[in-house]
Parts: C-alpha cells; sequence; structure tokens
C-alpha cells in the first residue's frame, strides 16, 4: 500500500442520467459518450499516478469497465449529500493507513498525471492543496489529515464552491495549483478539437 492514495469520484455512465447540463444542448446519447470519453482520459491518466487508487462509484460498484481492478481499487459512496461522501472516503482512506488523501474530478480533460504528482509534492510543505476550477468550483482537492470541515458546503455544483472551500481553510497552509476547465456544458468543449462537430453551423 502507498503512502499517497487517490481517490475518483465517478456516476455510473448511464443514458439520461449524466452529464445532464450538456444533455441539454447536445442530447442524452451524445452526453453519455462524452462522458465515457472523459473517464476514460481520467482512468489513462490515473493508473500513471504513483499512488493506491480508489474509485468511488455513485450507485453500483462495477467488475467489468474501464477501471482495471488490478490498478483500481472500488469502492462504493455513502453519504447524504456529496460533501459527506467526499468526507467519508477521506475518512475511510486516512483509517487504513494512508498519509496524503487526494481527491480528482472525472470531468477535465485537461487534467494530467503530472499536476497530480505536483500535488503529492506540494502536500509535503502544506496542509492543503486545491485544483480551481473555471466554472468556481474545484477539480482537486488534498490533505495530509482529515479535514472535515470542508466540506460543509451549502450548495455543491454552484459557482461558489471554490471560494467557500477556502474560507473553510483559512487558518491552514494551502498551496493553490493551476486553474482547469471542467466539462459541464456545450462551450466547455470548444477548446477541444475532438469536439469540434458540436459546433459546426449549416
Amino acid at each position: 500500500m502507498s503512502n499517497n492514495a487517490l481517490i475518483i469520484f465517478t456516476r455510473n455512465p448511464e443514458l439520461g442520467k449524466c452529464k445532464t447540463r450538456l444533455a441539454k444542448t447536445i442530447g442524452d446519447q451524445e452526453a453519455l459518450n462524452v462522458y465515457k470519453f472523459l473517464l476514460q482520459h481520467t482512468a489513462n491518466v490515473a493508473k500513471k499516478v504513483k499512488s493506491s487508487r480508489y474509485v468511488y462509484y455513485s450507485v453500483k460498484i462495477r467488475d467489468n469497465d474501464i477501471w482495471d481492478k488490478t490498478l483500481f481499487n472500488k469502492k462504493q459512496q455513502f453519504g447524504e449529500d456529496l460533501g459527506i461522501r467526499m468526507q467519508n472516503a477521506f475518512q475511510e482512506l486516512f483509517n487504513l493507513g494512508h498519509e496524503k488523501v487526494i481527491i480528482i474530478g472525472s470531468d477535465l480533460l485537461d487534467l494530467s498525471t503530472e499536476i497530480i504528482e505536483e500535488a503529492y509534492k506540494k502536500l509535503d510543505t502544506n496542509d492543503a492543496v486545491i485544483g480551481p476550477a473555471e466554472d468556481g468550483g474545484y477539480y482537486l482537492l488534498g490533505f495530509k489529515k482529515p479535514t472535515p470541515e470542508v466540506f460543509n458546503i451549502k450548495n455543491w455544483g454552484t459557482e461558489t464552491v471554490y471560494k467557500q472551500t477556502l474560507e473553510k481553510l483559512i487558518s491552514k497552509k494551502v498551496y493553490v495549483l493551476e486553474t482547469l476547465n471542467d466539462i459541464d456544458y456545450v462551450e466547455d468543449l470548444k477548446p477541444y478539437p475532438r469536439f469540434t462537430s458540436y459546433f459546426k453551423t449549416s
């Protein structure tokens, strides 16, 4: 077991149940296709990180999917809201003996192995590390010990989550990573050539 633990929160990729804001523009099937592509990118990035890796499923643990069980430990999210589910995941991995625990999102094409490795390194000299997203949330959060207060956020999925989180870390030494673009709306896909077909006009 590595001293480092990496948490990946994922929604089960089911038609009509993922990337709902994106689906309003491009439809449920295309939104599902985009989400599967994002999941595969996240898996490719995560499997190169020097850490123990944990995929936390939103609904049901799947055996035969992109998360190779020889590379990823599979667990179930539990809790009433996103904050409680994340807090529970962090606590579980600290209880297992991991010394640095980081969580990442699964909807960023700009996320790289190097960024995650940098986050672990910055935890040597900081209490926390956070990666802000352009929409006001965050794509990465990491600690060296349980910090439950940061997960007590009233409105998840809003543009104030990153700001609220920093306010709860005011007494801590925090390292802020570069800001990245996560994929929630069709406009978020514009920088990526793979998705130019969504923006072609007749």
